[in-house]
């Protein structure tokens, strides 16, 4: 017999009233309900814990027995189940603005005439959304004046303009093609003379790459505010090579901001010295030494290294001076020291210290709070053991997460295949993709010919010559077989 059992056996206790209540009684009484809400507690404990091990047993668990749906149940409308309606994972259901912006009316009439007598009952709405993408050519006519006195004046262009040839919104359409929709300079190029404008790879590329300066200094400005206000923030970094040198891109964030640095090193260093978001001194504070000595820095430079507590130097031409004159000069000593002192910048300049720092594991990241985040952690979750059903269900409701965002990936998959194929096509068939686009989407009836007509007609016309192509296996003359293939590939292309 269970505790709360054997208590419901015992009488009642008397009521006591207050005023008759001692000092005594009083403690008794607490002790007695302390005690009866700890054996409660153990008693939840002990039956789930008898679950877990009928579970493991191959038996069933005892049964949830929910409460009565009558007590409280009368306040819900019929059908109301309490839950709420399943949902894609990832998705987030936005309200729709109750009316769109309306720029052009056309009033349609019935195409039978209209009896007479017959009364008007007002109009059926349907809206179309459409885009409206055309150049737009301004010709400023700046004027010129000459005064009786001699002196000419003359007027300016706008300030918006910045004396540019070209207007803030194509500016701004460069802009987001280029750097939102990762669209190429060259295929910028092709896309903007489709469009009807006039402009050459230069200039596409001095847009790209000149006059932004206020955007420059507020992304450098979004480092150290986020760095000062987030209480976490993810890390990665990758890798690329260009003629002959490696290339690296780090980023920091949360969903709070993004930030990239392009750098030639993804080494511990070089990511402490992003961390100090456009500083450029050194400190040995306290947190520097630390470091240092977790890094196991030898005692010797260790003793230097204390003497000079607190100080700082202004770049790192001063820091590498020091160094020299404490007679650190060892490869790995030198490194230890510098981003002990690094780390002693990036505390001084408002670091958040329970900021926490999220990454693939990777070791040059692994610096004050570190997590694993949850992309890497997921590759372990077939791997993780269930202790009782609760756990299964847990399991295979990530899982299935899972795989509904993977058959969305695989559905965006399919359209980018279909319209690079196409958009590749085109342009081999020297077919503008801008016209074919609005051929199979906006004209009743198509006016270009099916793709696969046109390449079995360009294949059988005349003037067009078959090409073998008979690579042979091994090397020969060292011209290895991969390098005479991408030879053969460009002088196709």
């Amino acid at each position: 017999m269970c505790f709360s059992q054997y208590m419901k056996k015992l009488p009642p206790l008397p009521e006591i009233p207050e005023e008759e209540q001692s000092p005594l009684v009083k403690a008794l009484l607490g002790l007695l309900a302390q005690y009866a809400t700890r054996v409660a507690s153990l008693e939840e404990t002990v039956a789930g814990l008898k679950d877990d091990i009928n579970v493991l047993k191959g038996e069933k668990k005892r049964p949830d027995f929910k409460p009565s749906g009558m007590d409280g149940g009368s306040g819900k409308k019929s059908g109301d189940t309490g839950k709420k309606p399943k949902q894609r994972a990832g998705s987030e259901k936005k309200s729709k603005p109750a009316r769109s912006t309306i720029h052009q009316d056309v009033n349609i009439a019935p195409n039978t005439e209209i009896p007479p007598g017959s009364r008007f009952k007002g109009y059926r709405d349907f809206v179309v959304k459409d885009l409206l993408i055309s150049p737009h050519n301004t010709r400023y006519r700046l004027e010129r004046w000459v005064t009786p006195q001699g002196e000419t004046l003359k007027a300016e262009l706008p300030v918006a303009l910045g004396g540019r040839h070209f207007g803030p919104d194509l500016v701004r359409f460069i802009l987001y093609q280029s750097h939102h929709c990762q669209t190429t300079q060259p295929l910028l190029l092709e896309q903007l003379r489709e469009y009807g404008l006039d402009i050459s790879a230069g200039q596409i590329e001095w847009i790209l790459s000149h006059g932004h300066e206020a955007l420059h200094e507020e992304k450098d400005a979004l480092l150290q505010a986020g760095l000062q206000s987030s209480s976490y923030m993810t890390v990665d970094d990758s890798g690329a090579r260009h003629q002959g040198n490696n290339g690296y891109v780090t980023h920091i964030g949360n969903e709070c901001f993004a930030w990239f640095k392009s750098t030639e090193s993804k080494s511990r260093q070089n990511f402490l010295d992003i961390l100090r978001a456009g500083h450029q001194d050194y400190c040995l504070s306290v947190d520097a030494l630390g470091y240092m000595e977790r890094q196991k820095l030898p005692a010797v430079p260790m003793v230097e290294l204390r003497v000079r507590l607190g100080e700082g130097f202004e770049n790192q031409v001063a820091w590498k001076e020091f160094l020299h004159s404490v007679h650190i000069t060892g490869a790995r000593h030198i490194r230890i020291a510098t981003e002990g002192a690094l780390l002693g910048s990036v505390m001084k300049h408002g670091f958040c210290h329970e900021l926490v720092i999220v990454s693939d594991d990777a070791g040059q990241f692994d610096v004050l709070l570190h997590a694993l985040c949850w992309i890497h952690a997921e590759r372990l979750v077939h791997q993780t053991l269930p202790f009782n059903e609760s756990h299964r269900q847990d399991i295979a409701r990530v899982r299935e997460q899972i795989w509904e965002l993977y058959a969305d990936l695989k559905a965006f998959r399919r359209c980018r295949d279909t319209f690079i194929s196409l958009k590749k096509t085109c342009r081999k068939l020297e077919i503008s993709f801008w016209d074919f686009l609005h051929d199979r989407l906006c004209l009743p009836e198509s006016s270009i010919p099916q793709l696969s007509d046109l390449v079995r007609e360009r294949a059988s016309a005349p003037g067009y010559r078959e090409v073998t192509i008979r690579v042979p296996f091994g090397r020969r003359a060292g011209w290895p077989l991969d390098r005479r293939v991408r030879k053969l590939s460009r002088l196709l292309s």
